[in-house]
């Protein structure tokens, strides 16, 4: 700020770069909890005349927001009734019994899971499940021999849960941030609804699943010894959880009813065919988005009345656990990116990038998804994707392509580090467990790090004109910035 001034028409955008390095280096460094970096624009913007306080203060609560806390106490329901924990169990009794099976069993629970709920939640309860197999086939035979076989399905754990949590809008922070900060620089743009995310990140969600899947099988499970798990210790887990009780009916219904509410809200286009979504029924079906209908249900969590104790399928502390830390976050990132629109940043950036347009697509979204892949390795990919998402649309404006194209692989890419502990929170999760190494995860990991730039990138360039109508030859009205 003192020695640098990028546009002498506009001081503005001087100061707002300067934020955005002092947050991205707050934020990779972790110098103070993400969190309190995050709130640095409620202060920032308006000492330097970026932008007035109130409409700062605003952007830390808006209906991504509430989306995120409707899905999050769905998830705090599913997990004190134990629903997801039975519904794990019901999974792996499903797959059979050889080992194969069984760790396509684990990573399908845990994929399905982190659709709906943290991805740390879900790696966290599956990991004594895992331990329990993992302990039976040692009783079996040496240790030693069963060693490539535990690391397999703990690896398959931490994988699926970043896998999983692409698919949906809410599966994982990135995601959401992605949907927020698309909406604040091209607010003419159609709203990015949960089942037109839904139809997009699921094909590369399903795709890396079973790559993730063979290449496990492959490295870590071609042991010359035949190994059988007994589906006792499955079944002995459930009869642990008893009956299926009615809280976990009534859960289970909203659990059904959020997701059939989720996917069905807008219509949906088939080719010429369109399905209705059902808020056409309403008077101002524009007035009703997915935050709506998450905090709908969210409250009829807390109006159900439970029976077998006192109180309701909700109560009080539920609050309590939301993640605040995250919510935060996600404001620092949404206040970041109107910082970048407001002050002229954005299009300053879209100006540095000219002559970028002869750069062939494939070849940079590989790019792309390289860089940020590894990057996230060291850095949280919520805040990688608020550092990055809005240069990227400048990117995608100085290209002249649909910003989707461009925004949306760098969103999945944040999900797709598989190296380090650090990387993921369940990575993490199964590093603690100690029986995974660093240089067994990392020599895993750097794989399927390049498997997951190949998959992204080509899923995007041949087919996200079917999957999201994304037209690679115009750029859309919408995206044109003044």
């Amino acid at each position: 700020m003192l020695f640098v001034e990028l546009d002498e028409k506009n001081s503005k955008i001087t100061y707002m770069a300067a934020v955005a390095f002092l947050m991205a280096v707050f934020w990779v460094t972790e110098a103070l909890p993400l969190a309190i970096t995050a709130l640095f624009p409620l202060v920032l913007f308006p000492f330097f005349g970026i932008m007035n306080g109130k409409s700062v203060a605003s952007q830390y609560f808006n209906h991504i927001i509430f989306l995120f806390i409707g899905g999050f106490l769905m998830a705090i329901a599913m997990e004190k009734w134990s629903l997801h924990k039975r519904i794990a169990l019901k999974i792996l009794l499903f797959f059979g019994n050889t080992l194969p099976k069984i760790l396509l069993g684990f990573m399908a629970a845990t994929a399905f899971l982190s659709m709906w709920i943290s991805n740390t939640a879900t790696a966290m309860m599956m990991v004594p499940i895992v331990f329990s197999v993992v302990l039976e086939l040692e009783s079996l035979t040496e240790p030693q021999k069963v060693k490539n076989i535990a690391t397999a399905l703990f690896l398959g754990v931490a994988y699926s849960a970043s896998v999983g949590g692409i698919a949906t809008l809410i599966g994982t922070p990135p995601n959401l941030t992605f949907a927020r900060i698309f909406n604040i620089t091209f607010p003419l743009a159609p709203e990015m609804t949960f089942a037109e995310w839904l139809v997009g990140a699921f094909p590369v969600s399903l795709a890396m699943f079973f790559l993730v899947w063979s290449f496990l099988t492959f490295t870590l499970l071609r042991s010359k010894e035949e190994f059988i798990v007994n589906k006792s210790i499955f079944r002995k887990e459930l009869v642990k959880l008893g009956k299926f009780s009615y809280e976990e009916k009534a859960v289970f219904i909203c659990f059904v009813t959020l997701a059939f509410l989720w996917i069905f809200r807008s219509d949906i286009k088939i080719g010429s065919f369109i399905l209705p979504g059902w808020s056409t029924v309403f008077k101002m079906p524009a007035y009703i988005n997915d935050g709506t209908t998450a905090v709908l249900v969210a409250v009829a969590l807390f109006i159900i009345p439970a029976k077998n104790k006192p109180g309701r399928l909700l109560e009080k502390d539920a609050i309590l656990k939301l993640p605040w830390h995250i919510i935060l976050l996600f404001g620092g990132g949404f206040a970041l990116a109107a910082g970048f629109k407001e002050s002229g940043l954005i299009l300053y950036f879209a100006g540095l990038f000219h002559g970028i347009e002869n750069i062939h697509p494939l070849l940079l979204l590989m790019m792309l998804c390289t860089i940020i892949t590894f990057l996230t390795e060291l850095t949280s990919n919520t805040a990688t994707a608020e550092i990055l998402l809005p240069i990227l649309a400048s990117l995608s404006i100085a290209m002249k392509v649909n910003p989707l194209f461009i925004m949306i692989p760098a969103v999945l890419s944040c999900s797709f580090a598989f190296m380090l502990p650090v990387a993921t929170p369940p990575n993490a999760v199964i590093f603690g467990t100690d029986r995974v190494s660093i240089a067994q995860m990392a020599k895993t990991g750097f794989f399927l790090n390049i498997i997951g730039v190949f998959i992204i990138s080509l899923i995007m360039y041949f087919a996200s004109g079917s999957l999201m109508n994304i037209d690679l030859e115009t750029m859309p009205d919408w995206a044109v910035l003044k």
